[in-house]
């Protein structure tokens, strides 16, 4: 299968390259002719590869102006959960001048990084599933017009990983896997007076006692479990503190690194205030893409993409016009 990932990877780089008949010939290598394509909120579920070319590439070539991908991670594996299959994770930023509309989004004519988590099921050397978060708000942010207001965590670029090893690392990734889904299992059960779960954190806790968390737009990243705890996890719990997770269609491990995803992964009931948005009482799902760097047996760092833009919209927001209603600011 390498030979395969490595024609995979070429070809998604390909596809943002200047001449469009050469990013749609790029497209067709990558994808198979009714690959089955999930975007996050706005354009959500698209059928076959023709139809993403005209609703998501074009329209994001139009937008970010000589647009190039970058890649931070890009793993892949074998998929432990029962959907099976071999599969690609990506933490991408697509990069160029935001010189256009995207989706009703009002452009800044700036450089921007629309930061991107992707899940890829490949058969007979070409994807056949594709399933996209773009962050959007994050993007909104960076053009000037924060649709949240920078309530949480600090809003910056997601770093690439700090041993810079992310594209194809070598290894078996099951140790990594492991680890992470030791972690999700105590993760899961709280006190709900306290936030904690067992053993996540101390002497032979899973987490790095300098772990880096980096969050989406909304919820930004954050230092340390303590900054987590502020910065995420209370707010997240305080609001829906009946949340289930781990829904997940997709677990994947290679070398140093672990990726899993649910579509949606959370369901849950708004009991309380979150980003601005007073409890509605609406159950809710969540979509969610999460991807680890492991070392010495505990996790170091953890990239997270969240589908907002869909969670926002089940409570009944408008990310979009509430964004391109702000008076624009400089940052």
């Amino acid at each position: 299968m390498s030979d395969d990932i490595g024609r995979i990877h070429a070809a998604l780089t390909g596809i943002w390259a200047e001449d469009d008949a050469a990013a749609q010939r790029a497209l067709e290598t990558a994808f198979s002719d009714d690959c089955a394509f999930y975007f996050s909120h706005p354009v959500n579920e698209v059928a076959a590869r023709a139809a993403a070319w005209e609703t998501v590439f074009a329209p994001l070539r139009a937008a970010l102006r000589h647009v190039r991908r970058r890649d931070e991670i890009f793993i892949t594996g074998a998929n432990r959960r029962a959907v099976g299959g071999d599969w690609i994770a990506a933490v991408t930023h697509y990069v160029g001048t935001f010189a256009g509309p995207l989706w009703g989004i009002a452009p800044s004519n700036r450089l921007a990084f629309l930061r991107s988590g992707e899940f890829y099921r490949v058969e007979h050397g070409r994807i056949v599933e594709a399933r996209v978060i773009l962050d959007l708000p994050d993007l909104m942010r960076q053009a000037g017009r924060d649709p949240f207001g920078g309530l949480l965590g600090t809003e910056m670029l997601f770093p690439g990983p700090a041993t810079h090893d992310g594209i194809l690392p070598g290894g078996d990734g099951a140790a990594s896997l492991d680890l992470i889904e030791a972690m999700l299992g105590d993760l899961h059960v709280y006190d709900p007076n306290t936030g904690a779960s067992k053993g996540q954190t101390g002497k032979g806790g899973y987490w790095a006692d300098d772990m880096l968390w980096y969050g989406p737009g909304g919820v930004g990243s954050n230092y340390r479990w303590d900054g987590f705890v502020q910065d995420h996890r209370a707010p997240f719990l305080a609001a829906f503190p009946d949340r289930k997770g781990g829904n997940h269609y997709a677990r994947i491990g290679q070398g140093n690194y672990a990726a899993i995803s649910g579509w949606p992964s959370m369901t849950m009931t708004h009991r309380g205030p979150y980003l601005g948005v007073a409890a509605t009482g609406k159950a809710l799902t969540l979509r969610v893409m999460d991807f680890y760097r492991c070392a010495g047996g505990q996790i170091a760092e953890n990239w997270v993409c969240l589908d907002y833009m869909d969670l926002m919209a089940q409570m009944g927001v408008d990310l979009i016009a509430r964004s391109n209603a702000m008076e624009r600011t400089e940052g």
